[in-house]
């Protein structure tokens, strides 16, 4: 099987939650922040610039989407504009995933992440 690449990796942040959040359905702007913002538990909020300016980006790229159904105008506001993965959009996210998931298998490998749970320094430079 070939692997796919694409010239768009490493996705932002920003882009890369955004396409998460949008991987269990259709969302507005407001959900899709919100979503990320529970996601990264509070790590990561995306004022609206960084949201609609990504969105702006994905849709041009065809990550994303606009969605032609709305929900029931009496129940929604029909200014919202509703987005989902496109399918261009679901597989750069599952190579952004697996991309990570290699990444964090080789933090293991070589103990990154347990400096982080026990507080363990190395000899090398401070960040400061």
């Amino acid at each position: 099987m070939a692997k796919i690449t694409f010239h768009h990796q490493p996705l932002t942040p920003a882009v890369f939650h955004i396409l998460l959040a949008l991987a269990d359905g259709e969302k507005h702007g407001y959900s899709i922040m919100k979503d990320v913002e529970k996601q990264t538990e509070g790590k990561l909020k995306m004022g609206p610039g960084t949201l609609y300016g990504s969105i702006k980006r994905m849709l041009t790229a065809g990550f994303i989407e606009e969605a032609n159904e709305r929900p029931d105008p009496a129940l929604d506001d029909e200014r919202r504009r509703y987005y989902r993965l496109s399918d261009l959009g679901l597989k750069v996210l599952s190579v952004e995933s697996q991309r990570l998931e290699q990444a964090v298998k080789v933090a293991r490998q070589k103990q990154v992440l347990a400096c982080l749970q026990t507080g363990a320094q190395h000899d090398h430079q401070s960040l400061d």
